[in-house]
């Protein structure tokens, strides 16, 4: 269904983000993923050379740097051609106070929205010269419990995607919006030990467990094939049921 699609995933050295660069890769993408540590990347690339998947190209880079955002962005189409498929994954929860300052929510606003915005803006001229694209944003559901300033910037970035993606549709590019809801995570695991785990799953989740990157990463390789080409601007929650509103 992808095979050969040329893809960029971000945040792809762990979680959603590395179970996204499997099963594009699975399916025939050829996947740049871009994150921040170089060794976790390593070894998922070499995990699926071993499993018989084509290797992954790996660019290290902090995307909430403007600069690194352009080099990789450049050094992925030199490595497998322009970009057709961009999966802006990188993110990261944010609680904050009422008394925290700026340079707190700048912070969260360059990781989980700026840094896709930029991004997307880097790869698009290859997609609207060719008349074809798939931009899919991994953000988070809109029913904070407290102050997130990443909640916040996810808003921004459905907004943003809806707007974009009603520009852009004439041209055979779509956008679209994943919120999952709790996946098995390094930051999950952080933030839910077992006994509050379980305790969150009876209040808050009919499914009656947390989500695995794997049921996250099908609905990405579906946004990302042609079949998908009739949805766009679409938020679409992966969650178990914790969402109340599905957005």
């Amino acid at each position: 269904m992808l095979k050969g699609r040329r893809c960029l995933v971000t945040g792809a050295s762990a979680g959603i983000g590395a179970g996204i660069v499997e099963v594009l890769a699975r399916e025939g993408a050829r996947v740049v993923a871009t994150a921040r540590r170089a060794d976790r990347l390593q070894a998922l690339a070499n995990a699926l050379k071993e499993a018989g998947v084509v290797r992954p190209v790996t660019l290290v880079g902090d995307i909430t740097d403007v600069n690194d955002v352009k080099r990789v962005a450049r050094a992925a189409a030199e490595a497998v051609g322009p970009i057709e498929i961009l999966v802006n994954c990188a993110g990261g929860s944010r609680p904050v106070s009422v008394e925290d300052g700026d340079d707190v929510w700048d912070e969260a606003f360059a990781l989980n929205f700026t840094a896709g915005r930029r991004l997307t803006g880097e790869v698009l001229p290859g997609m609207r010269k060719a008349r074809w694209g798939r931009i899919i944003n991994v953000t988070g559901l809109m029913e904070p419990r407290s102050l997130n300033a990443a909640i916040a910037a996810k808003a921004a970035f459905h907004l943003w995607a809806k707007g974009l993606s009603r520009d852009l549709a004439p041209e055979g590019i779509t956008i679209n919006s994943i919120p999952p809801g709790r996946i098995d995570s390094e930051q999950v695991e952080r933030l839910y030990p077992p006994k509050e785990r379980q305790e969150f799953i009876e209040r808050n989740i009919p499914i009656g467990y947390f989500g695995k990157p794997s049921d996250v990463a099908p609905l990405v390789a579906f946004l990302a094939s042609p079949l998908a080409g009739y949805i766009t601007g679409t938020v679409i929650p992966v969650d178990g049921g914790l969402s109340y509103y599905g957005a």
